[in-house]
């Protein structure tokens, strides 16, 4: 079997893991994590259409690393409570804010809340960060795959490089159907390669993420190579993974968060 042949058949084979975010796993102390703390809004900014980013404050924050994510409760005046899991977008930092970017869900009952209620003063409860698996400290190289909300996290991680001017290589390819959906447009920046599966600024190609956006970063990888971080629905997912194997990139420094 040629090279080429072998890494088309282990491409087509590959079954990435994915390791879901779990409590335990988590990068400050076990009972800081899982203490309920007050957050309070105190800003709105629409991203997207469908998109808009959450500051709270949080005065007893411990802090967190790009990736990681939290629990987030709202609670009814009947008592009646909705538990969710969000990524955090904001990059650590010692301000005693963090900030969330939620779409706007059909039928979903805590998007729904802070998109048609949600206004700066309000109240809500968080725990955490949660999951240690999709943190990056900014230690090593970062390919960055992201599609639709997918991109919050890997947000953070971009948002850390620049805040940090860290000099380890960052490169971020995230999907978007439109311009106009795409999350954090205004933010992105020279590290970040957008693509549009749908409709595109006039000379941009239309279509789905392919080998053309991913192997060339493979072809010419950094020191150490790269540690690659995938997010999107499970379908993104799949197909993103499947991208970088068959471009070389090694199963075990694929890291995996996935919705839907």
């Amino acid at each position: 079997m040629t090279e080429t042949a072998a890494k088309a058949t282990a491409a087509v084979a590959f079954a990435p893991p994915t390791r879901f975010a779990v409590p335990g796993r988590i990068a400050v102390a076990g009972e800081v994590a899982a203490v309920w703390q007050t957050a309070t809004i105190t800003e709105v900014r629409r991203e997207t259409p469908h998109a808009s980013t959450f500051r709270f404050a949080v005065p007893g924050w411990a802090g967190h690393l790009p990736g990681q994510h939290l629990m987030l409760r709202l609670t009814a005046g009947d008592g009646y409570a909705a538990q969710r899991h969000y990524s955090l977008a904001s990059a650590p930092d010692d301000s005693g804010h963090i900030e969330l970017t939620l779409d706007h869900v059909v039928d979903g009952e805590v998007s729904g809340w802070f998109h048609t209620v949600a206004r700066p003063g309000d109240t809500v409860e968080v725990r955490g960060p949660l999951s240690g698996f999709f943190a990056w400290p900014g230690d090593r190289p970062a390919l960055l795959l992201g599609a639709g909300s997918g991109v919050v996290p890997l947000m953070s991680m971009v948002r850390h490089h620049r805040a940090r001017a860290l000099d380890v290589p960052l490169h971020m390819v995230v999907s978007a159907r439109s311009p106009e959906e795409l999350i954090y447009a205004r933010e992105l920046g020279p590290e970040t390669t957008p693509v549009f599966t749908r409709a595109a600024p006039r000379g941009v190609p239309v279509g789905r993420m392919a080998a053309t956006h991913v192997a060339p970063l493979l072809a010419e990888q950094p020191a150490g190579g790269w540690e690659a971080y995938v997010c999107g629905s499970n379908g993104f997912a799949e197909h993103a993974s499947r991208l970088l194997v068959a471009a070389g990139q090694p199963v075990d420094r694929i890291r995996i968060e996935r919705f839907g």
